[in-house]
């Protein structure tokens, strides 16, 4: 880590400056962007670098997916006084935010991270969220009014990230969650050709949900379509349903069904297209005092379902934390961002993740360093603010626990601070060792 100390943040060529107050979804998926308070319009505030690296970072990712080729990191990295040597990763609902608000602790935090500490380092930062139906960019807008900061959607990672991906192996999805028809939007974003809802099958055949009716505004934003001449590829769940007993008629007949088409049924009832889930979290913390049922249980009554009515276990694939393709995503980025800062093409060394979920943040982080895909070590936090309370013992035990996100914060940079002592402290016993032999 250099001793410059940058005393202005400097705007990252190539990175639009966008208002948080302002700025629409369609300029933030024009390019690189970070979005920023009106405040800090006319001058970049300690978060940028952080915020505009990360972005540039994840561009530079894509780029060499589409290239299939290597990204030159730039011969002369410039000077930062951010450590190359750890960096956090935070859960958001129940670490960061609240029933929509910050957790109080969470704004200081950031600051903490953006240099305003007594060792006067920055350390990079990404948001790693199970939370679906919206794309990078509208989590990145949220996120940056509600803390009142610059974000970028590079520090973004959504349990559905991922299913872009698969874009290219399907033609005709159907995806099911979240309000309205964001989820369709966020699915054609990604690039999938042919999106439809479950509100596209009951504006075909409304008798396809008995209990279930449209309203105005919905039947508006379906679209017609004749589903007897259509086979569905296979079933997206991208966000919570806010309709779960006629999504999950739909997703059944579906799983039933002969390759895909609707109003028909196989012989072995198995033949359906494959369901994804994009997490697996059975409960969410939310302003209620008490945690609420998630995606997870809407996956675990399907299953029942499923095995009730076939007699068979239903094989289903789960994005987003724990799974290890989450973390995995999570490096390459880090690893990225690193070579582009530092020239060091290798990921930090250490990962803090801060989540207040054993089941999902935790058993994640543990299983991902144990694994032979981690090439760093990655270090769970558990918080007291969100899933988990006190008096009850994790599912899946944490390197270590603490009250609120800033103290997750001051553990893990003073836990570095620590061993960069006793690291200095081993290499000069080692020289003196040497010159004693001499």
């Amino acid at each position: 880590m250099s001793d410059q100390t940058l005393l202005t943040p400097l705007t990252k060529p190539g990175v639009r400056r966008l208002s948080s107050f302002s700025t629409t979804f369609e300029e933030l998926a024009l390019g690189p962007s970070v979005v920023v308070p009106p405040e800090h319009m006319t001058k970049p505030s300690d978060a940028h670098e952080t915020a505009a690296a990360l972005e540039m970072a994840k561009h530079h990712l894509r780029k060499e997916r589409s290239t299939d080729g290597q990204i030159t990191p730039p011969t002369t990295p410039p000077q930062t006084n951010f450590t190359d040597e750890y960096a956090f990763a935070f859960d958001i609902d129940g670490v960061l935010i609240r029933g929509g608000k910050p957790i109080p602790q969470a704004v200081e935090a950031m600051k903490v991270l953006n240099g305003q500490n007594e060792f006067g380092v920055k350390v990079p930062y990404i948001f790693v969220t199970n939370g679906g139906g919206k794309t990078e960019q509208e989590r990145c807008l949220d996120l940056s009014r509600q803390l009142e900061m610059e974000i970028s959607p590079g520090q973004f990672i959504c349990g559905h990230t991922p299913m872009r991906e698969m874009a290219e192996k399907y033609g005709t999805v159907l995806v099911v969650g979240g309000e309205g028809d964001k989820c369709r939007s966020v699915a054609e974003g990604y690039g999938f050709k042919d999106v439809v809802t479950p509100g596209d099958i009951i504006k075909d055949n409304k008798d396809t949900t008995p209990f279930r009716k449209l309203t105005d505004d919905e039947t508006n934003h379906s679209r017609a379509r004749n589903f007897g001449e259509t086979e569905i590829e296979a079933i997206f769940v991208f966000a919570d349903s806010r309709e779960w007993a006629g999504d999950q008629q739909i997703i059944l007949d579906l799983l039933m069904s002969k390759h895909g088409r609707l109003g028909t049924r196989s012989e072995t009832l198995d033949e359906g297209p494959p369901i994804y889930f994009s997490h697996n979290d059975i409960v969410w913390s939310t302003s209620h005092q008490l945690t609420r049922i998630g995606m997870g249980a809407l996956r675990t009554s399907l299953e029942a379902m499923y095995k009730a009515m076939t007699g068979k276990h239903l094989i289903s694939t789960a994005f987003g934390k724990p799974q290890i393709g989450t973390f995995q995503f999570a490096t390459r980025l880090l690893q990225q961002w690193r070579k582009d800062t530092h020239g060091i093409n290798a990921p930090p060394r250490t990962v803090y993740f801060v989540g207040d979920t054993p089941e999902s943040d935790i058993r994640g982080t543990n299983e991902f360093n144990a694994s032979k895909s981690s090439e760093n070590q990655w270090y769970s936090i558990l918080v007291r603010t969100g899933v988990f309370q006190e008096g009850t013992k994790p599912a899946f035990q944490p390197n270590t626990t603490v009250d609120n996100v800033l103290e997750a914060v001051k553990y893990g940079i003073q836990r570095e601070v620590e061993k960069n002592i006793k690291m200095k402290r081993q290499q000069l016993s080692e020289q003196q060792e040497a010159v004693a032999e001499e």
